[in-house]
């Protein structure tokens, strides 16, 4: 199922993320994640189906790079509302059009998503739609804050000291 990861900022969402990629029987296929975020609206689109045109001929955009694997589109919340109702398409049809381009392209993705928003709020402010996030919100998992799991402290910082050692050498 569709997985919806919530928690505040520096969670570790991300790495949630690729746990569940790594414990899936889509391991060994592509985990590829979608800042949406960080990238810039007019370029959203692009980025995620790759242009078609006749001067550069196909890209394959973050869509098809996933296929057979697993997109996590982090702070959903933040991609455009055009490009969400796109998206909306391809969970329903698992295909999609690059831009550009008039064929249809199929892809078999796992989708994770996330976001440190309260998405019922971004739904009522109009910033999320709906139904995509009943399309996402699947399996909704909360990722709790370090302050929430204070007993975790000591176990990260021997994990990270060992780790730290290892890579530079240091006893």
């Amino acid at each position: 199922g569709r997985v919806m990861l919530a928690g505040g900022p520096g969670a570790g969402k991300e790495t949630a993320a690729r746990y569940i990629h790594a414990q899936s029987d889509r391991a060994e296929a592509p985990f590829v994640t979608v800042n949406s975020a960080a990238i810039e609206p007019e370029r959203m689109e692009e980025l995620l189906f790759g242009p078609e045109t006749e001067g550069r001929g196909i890209e394959p955009g973050l869509l098809e790079q996933a296929n057979g694997g697993v997109i996590y589109f982090d702070e959903v919340a933040d991609m455009p509302l055009g490009t969400q109702s796109k998206i909306l398409r391809v969970l329903v049809d698992q295909s999609f059009q690059r831009v550009g381009g008039v064929d249809k392209v199929k892809v078999d993705l796992r989708v994770i998503s996330s976001s440190n928003k309260d998405l019922q709020a971004e739904i009522d402010a109009g910033n999320l739609r709906q139904e995509l996030y009943h399309r996402l919100n699947v399996v909704p998992i909360h990722v709790p804050s370090l302050e929430e799991r204070r007993e975790d402290i000591p176990l990260l910082a021997t994990h990270f000291i060992e780790s730290f050692n290892q890579a530079q050498g240091l006893p």
